[in-house]
């Protein structure tokens, strides 16, 4: 993960210009990858940190459905953080949206307030971000593509929130303004787009034959049909159910699922099925006894005792079956 935050900090250290806002940049990237890993914790594929192991000039080693999220909720996080700096004042030159207060927004309510200058963190996020794809290829194209959809995932998701004005809160009038929703529902917001991601079919032949303008009309016309809001990728899946170091792939071995608990998503209640039945792996219950100080009481003057308590933690971790290496499948529902 490091490699990816060093490698911004390098690019634009030398421009004074963009020192105001590196740490931010920076906070957002990671914002975005702790997201990924919240989103995808239950997949077999989980945001690993080989996921933002960049070069400087081939980017992402591929472009698969996991790595378009993976440049979407980066980019959103560092427009969100951006964002949300700005209107708290903490950027220089920069503050609240309110170019639009005073005017009638609807029926009742004006615009007003402290809304969330969302075009200032676009713009600068912008510059950021789609600066590191310096390619002309398709998959820079992809890149820039999905690097869009997360910019407008942050203003999909923002929401508009209102103050009653009026005699004893009758609320006659209210003002409103916009404001960026939790950083969590543009993670949920995406998530869908991930699992609605769209293959982009080229025309390869054309590709390869003919020369750069040729190409960029066989990339316009791909890209035609597909809205920039939805993520978009060049390449099928690896399988992520077997270890592969080449692609720095863990593999689904040893990884924990869950099989019972209370308020358990029906996606947590079939980790257990899809990241070690279908990869082949049985569930092995573990259990690890913990021993700390508990019912503690003070004594004059002036010590505290303490008895040990032990409590059993009970895990449940994919392992390889008996006498077999893992091979015997069931057939995985895609490569989640």
């Amino acid at each position: 993960m490091a490699y990816f935050f060093l490698w911004v900090f390098l690019f634009f250290i030398c421009d004074k210009a963009y020192l105001t806002y590196a740490s931010s940049v920076q906070v957002g990237a990671q914002s975005g990858m702790r997201e990924c890993k919240h989103q995808f914790a239950w997949d077999r594929w989980n945001c690993p940190d080989s996921a933002l192991q960049l070069s400087a000039h081939k980017g992402f080693r591929s472009a698969t459905r996991e790595t378009s999220f993976v440049h979407a909720i980066s980019t959103a996080g560092v427009m969100y953080t951006l964002t949300r700096n700005c209107s708290l004042g903490d950027l220089d030159d920069c503050g609240c949206d309110s170019s639009r207060n005073g005017k009638l927004g609807g029926r009742g309510w004006l615009w007003g307030g402290c809304s969330d200058n969302v075009d200032f963190g676009e713009r600068i996020s912008k510059q950021y971000v789609d600066a590191l794809e310096t390619g002309q290829d398709s998959r820079a194209a992809v890149n820039l593509h999905n690097n869009e959809a997360g910019r407008l995932a942050v203003k999909a998701t923002m929401k508009r929130i209102c103050r009653c004005h009026g005699m004893s809160e009758s609320c006659t009038m209210q003002t409103c303004w916009m404001q960026l929703s939790d950083f969590r529902e543009i993670g949920n917001y995406l998530k869908v787009k991930h699992d609605q991601a769209q293959k982009l079919e080229l025309d390869k032949r054309r590709m390869r034959a003919g020369n750069s303008a040729d190409n960029r009309v066989a990339m316009a016309d791909a890209f035609g049909s597909i809205a920039r809001t939805e993520l978009i990728y060049l390449e099928d899946s690896p399988d992520y159910c077997a270890k592969n170091l080449s692609l720095g792939l863990p593999g689904t071995e040893g990884r924990e699922c869950v099989q019972h608990g209370e308020s358990l998503t029906q996606w947590e209640r079939r980790s257990c099925r899809r990241l070690c039945h279908e990869c082949g792996l049985r569930v092995e219950e573990r259990r690890t006894e913990i021993v700390s100080s508990c019912n503690c009481k003070f004594h004059w003057c002036c010590t505290v005792k303490c008895e040990n308590c032990s409590r059993v933690i009970v895990k449940h971790v994919c392992a390889r079956r008996h006498g077999g290496h893992g091979h015997q499948r069931r057939k995985p529902r895609g490569p989640k």
